[in-house]
């Protein structure tokens, strides 16, 4: 028999030992999934969801309400087309604007602070507070009014998705709600 060098039997020691990326096993393990019987007592069963949805649609879009006024979602579009990315501190004017393109109101409000929109427009252009507590149920067009201790307070249209006034946005005012309002 032929000796071995030393020399090969350090050479297929390294090789051996050299470090290597790790790869993933050929087979896969099964992904989990729940099984159930439905209506007709037919066994069924579906993938187990594990994994974090960024896009999860967290609230839904706003609902077109056909008892409103459709010149109202028309001002809310008006409104959409004119804003701004970011505020400018002129949200009760570009959306006495918005109402006067639209058609929905023949003459521009008098009242100088946002806050005070809602009582306006019920008193003088024939607008009906609606019985919501959530910006998000307001319905595509509605005019949605805040309030503030010491500032002008904020107006905002509803969109379809989302809300928009002298800016866009996708979420409400933070500022406490003082109603919603709509022309029927």
């Amino acid at each position: 028999m032929r000796k071995i060098s030393p020399l090969l039997v350090i050479g297929l020691c390294c090789l051996a030992f050299y470090p290597r990326p790790a790869q993933a096993a050929v087979m896969s393990a099964p992904k989990p999934k729940f099984a159930y019987k439905d209506s007709s007592g037919k066994k069924q069963s579906v993938e187990i969801v594990d994994k974090y949805q960024p896009k999860k649609i967290v609230r839904p879009l706003a609902k077109i309400d056909s008892k409103i006024d459709p010149k109202l979602c028309r001002a809310a579009t008006i409104a959409q087309e004119r804003a701004n990315a970011h505020s400018r501190s002129l949200c009760w004017r570009f959306v006495k604007e918005a109402l006067v393109a639209a058609g929905v109101i023949r003459s521009r409000p008098t009242t100088l602070l946002a806050k005070q929109a809602g009582k306006e427009l019920v008193n003088n252009y024939g607008f009906k507070e609606l019985p919501v507590s959530d910006p998000y149920e307001a319905p595509v067009g509605a005019v949605l009014v805040y309030g503030a201790k010491r500032a002008a307070g904020h107006v905002e249209i509803r969109t379809q998705d989302g809300f928009v006034s002298d800016f866009r946005s996708k979420t409400p005012s933070r500022r406490p709600l003082i109603g919603v309002f709509t022309k029927a």
